[in-house]
Parts: structure tokens; sequence; C-alpha cells
């Protein structure tokens, strides 16, 4: 790991792609117009980007169709393609520390963590992808002798990809790599908080051999190149990470267009539920803390609510306080630092409310509280936790998206079960218990994408990352992810 020192160092030196990627080429936005990209810790102007509008959706989608219709990329021979996109990993990891350092200036991220998590995660998906190319295998159904009936596999066509910006990189890569792994073509839109990784990767697919037009990247708004995206009759799929509110309108979209499919992992409010039996009451409140402070609590499967059984909070309090202290917000390029500024302004601003309606609806202040904004110096937030919190107030109900916690009590195990499910979303939940029976009961039980026992946020790229309810639909990683971004086809052959 570099020093503070020498990732300032490195900052000087790394430049920063500002215009669209299409067919192979930046450019400009079509219209011309640009927004600004803008460092969180300090406010600062990094550059500005291309605003795409449906101008260059409409460009992107004729050239992904035009690559797609050429077989350069959907027919090529599967080791050949898997080649490549192994390139490309290697490509990645030998510019690893530049990957790191976009996204910690770009949205705010520890570098820590991106040293250690968003881009190793990253890496290994587009290599676990790219070696899953040519052992995807058909079927042959159990028909009679005098008939064969093949069941195939083939690329989609134009993919339309969509991601958030609280792991810029990370991400990205769940999506792009199976994607592109099936032989798709793809049109992704970053975020326009956080664009400049996508930039740059689609710089280094080219250079990995990744022919032109098979992979686009417009930076742009939701309303904009976004909602282009969505409607566009040339795009047959369309995946996207974000909010449900968003969701639902790409559904619409979707519907008003093409009918493409459309594969949502949308919002969270998760829970973290501690019962009477654990054991290790430190350890739990480590990662009940770890579960809404990491990277600001900007995270889809933070356990933003916390429920402890009554007649062990006040031990596990003492622990989670202590645990929260961990937490201080500081410089991102500081590799002691665990916690960075919100992405922006608004997303503070967000924040800030939630915190103003908890108090406002009684909630108890334990930690932490409302930021001191300065402006200029960067929109750090605190990390924050409230006791004697109920399913009436807002900010248990709604997701924020930032380092605020509910804690609340419960007796029994089924009270524990309807609080934790009383959610319109369900994305993930964490349990803590040391009673294996309870374990999978309560799992089963859960209304959640997503388990963790003892544990949160752990996983690879071996097992599917999604939600259910309004989190969404779609799964992430593992060989569901494949399973999104490829057409079933029966080719029934008579005999006779």
């Amino acid at each position: 790991m570099k020093t503070y020192q020498e990732w300032q160092a490195l900052r000087n030196t790394i430049g920063l792609h500002s215009n669209a990627y299409i067919n192979g080429v930046f450019t400009p936005a079509q219209s011309g117009e640009t927004f600004d990209c803008i460092n969180p810790t300090d406010e600062s102007l990094l550059v500005k980007v291309a605003s795409c509008d449906e101008a260059d959706v409409n460009l992107a989608t004729a050239a992904a169709k035009n690559a797609f219709k050429s077989g350069v990329w959907s027919n090529m021979p599967p080791n050949k393609r898997k080649r490549i996109l192994q390139k490309w990993a290697d490509l990645l990891e030998e510019n690893q520390d530049e990957l790191a350092l976009i996204d910690t200036l770009d949205m705010g991220k520890s570098i820590s963590e991106m040293v250690n998590i968003d881009v190793p995660d990253s890496i290994d998906s587009l290599r676990w992808s790219a070696e899953c190319i040519d052992k995807l295998y058909g079927e042959i159904a159990p028909t009679n002798p005098d008939h064969l009936a093949l069941i195939s596999r083939e690329p989609l066509g134009v993919v339309a990809i969509i991601t958030p910006w609280n792991y810029p990189l990370m991400m990205v890569m769940w999506k792009i790599a199976p994607a592109l792994a099936a032989g798709n073509s793809v049109i992704l839109k970053p975020s326009e908080k956080s664009p400049l990784s996508a930039l740059r990767i689609a710089e280094l697919a080219t250079q990995a051999g990744v022919p032109n037009g098979v992979f686009n990247v417009l930076p742009g708004f939701g309303h904009t190149a976004g909602k282009s995206l969505a409607l566009h009759h040339d795009i047959g799929t369309l995946a996207f990470t974000g909010s449900s509110r968003v969701a639902g309108m790409l559904m619409q979209y979707a519907g008003q267009s093409n009918m493409k499919r459309v594969w949502l992992e949308a919002g969270g409010k998760s829970p973290c539920i501690v019962f009477d039996d654990c054991k290790d009451i430190p350890a739990a409140a480590k990662g009940a803390a770890s579960a809404i402070f990491t990277n600001q609590g900007e995270v889809c499967i933070a356990c933003s609510r916390l429920y402890i059984h009554r007649s062990i909070k006040d031990e596990f309090m003492v622990a989670l306080l202590d645990a929260a202290k961990a937490y201080v917000p500081g410089d991102p390029l500081d590799p002691a630092t665990k916690m960075g500024p919100m992405v922006d302004k608004a997303q503070l601003d967000t924040v800030t409310r939630f915190i103003k309606s908890a108090i406002a609806d009684g909630a108890t202040l334990t930690f932490g509280g409302i930021p001191d904004y300065q402006k200029g110096q960067g929109f750090y937030a605190k990390p924050t936790i409230f006791t004697d919190a109920s399913h009436e107030m807002e900010f248990v109900r709604e997701e924020i998206f930032g380092p605020v916690l509910a804690v609340m009590t419960f007796d029994t195990e089924d009270e524990a079960i309807e609080l934790a499910n009383d959610s319109k979303y369900g994305l993930g939940a964490s349990i803590w218990t040391n009673d294996l029976a309870r374990a999978h009961r309560v799992s089963r039980l859960l209304e959640s994408g997503m388990v963790w026992v003892n544990t949160w946020g752990d996983g690879d790229t071996t097992v599917p990352f999604g939600g259910v309810k309004a989190s969404g639909n779609g799964r992430d990683k593992s060989w569901h992810a494949l399973e999104k971004y490829t057409e079933i086809k029966n080719t029934w052959i008579s005999l006779k």
C-alpha cells in the first residue's frame, strides 16, 4: 500500500478522460454539453465530462448493433473471446493503482477500500466471467427417437447497462463482464457522479483487443441518456443498479418501447438482527458498525436497521459505540482513513434531512449528529446512531444511503423476523447467533435475496448478488448473471 504522500504524487501524474467512448474512439457529446466532475474531498473540479443525450445514444446504439450483426465479437470463437477478456483483466491489474485513485478522487471512497476490495473484486469478476466463456454448454431434450431437440443459449444483441456512483468500478464490472462474455455488445451509462473509471477501462478494453463498437461508454444524466437507452428499440436488454424509484421508471420505459427485458438491483434498508445467544458481542458490534459506516453508508446492502435482543441491548450498545469511534471522517487518500466524504452536496443534504427528521420524530441521538458542513472543505457526514427508533419514523422506513443507524429492540424470534420483514425492501440481512438451527430457520423466513450469518457483506464472484420485493429482480455475479445476458433457443429437428 502506498503512503499518503505517494498517492498525492500519483494524483499529479494521471490524466482523466472526459469524453464519451463510442465505437472505439473518445468523442465529445453531440450537443457539446458537459457537466462538472467534482472531487468531494475538497470540492475542486476534476474535469468537465461530456453530457450525453439521445443523439449520443443513437450513435452508440448504431455502432453496437453493427458490431453485433457483423459477428466480430458475437461469433468470435469462444476461446479467443476468452483470451481478450483475460488480457483486459491483466491490463486492469497493471493499472490498478491508477484505477483505485480515480474512484477515490471521483466519489470519495477510501483508498484502502479501493486497493483491497473494489479493484481486486473487479478484476476477479472479469477473469471469472472470461473463464466461463468456453464452459457454457447447450442441452439436448429427452425427446422420442424420431426427433432431436437442441436447447442453446445465444447472446441477446445490444445490452444497455446503467450503474450507480457508490462502487463505480466494481458495479460496472459485475455487469459488463458477463454481458460481454456472453457475446453481446454493451453500452454503459455510468452515474454522472462517478464516471471516470468507466472511461479509463473502456480505453483498456480496446487495448486488450475488444473490437470497436462492442463496448461503449456514455456519461450523462438519467433523464437524458438513461431514459433514451431505456426507450431505444434496438436495445434488447437493460441492466440497472440504483434506486427503486428509478428502477420503476425504467420498467415503464421498457413497456413503452420494445418490451426489452429489464434486470434491476434497486434500493435496500437491510436489517441486522443480534440474538441473545450471540457469544461474541464485540465482534457482532464491529460487524454492525461496518455494515452501516463502510463507504460512508453509501452501500445498497447497508444494515441501517439494527435489532438487538432486549436482554443484551445495554452491553451491545457499549460495544457498538466503541466500534463506531473507529469511523472518523477524513481524507480518503490517507490509507488510515475508513470513512471519506459523501459523494456530493446533494447526498450530504439528504443525510442531514433524515437526521433532522429522526430527531423531530423522537429518536434519541446517541452518536454523531448533523454534519458540520463548511463550503469548500468537502462533503463530510458523521457516523450517526439513533436509539429508541420505531417503524413509524421516516428514517427507519426509507433508504438514506448514508451513515445513519436506527437501533431497536425485540423480545422473541418471531418478533425479530416480523420487524425485519416489515419493509418494502428485501436486498440483504445479517443475523448474529450461535444457534445453528436458529440461523437456518431465521434465514429461510427473512424476505431477502441475501442473508449473512455472523458476518456482513461477505461473498465472492461464485455467488449471486441481488434482492426481492422493491429491491429488484436481477442477480449479479455467478452463473446467474450470465443467464441474464443470453437468450434461450429451442431448435426442434425431425429425424424421419
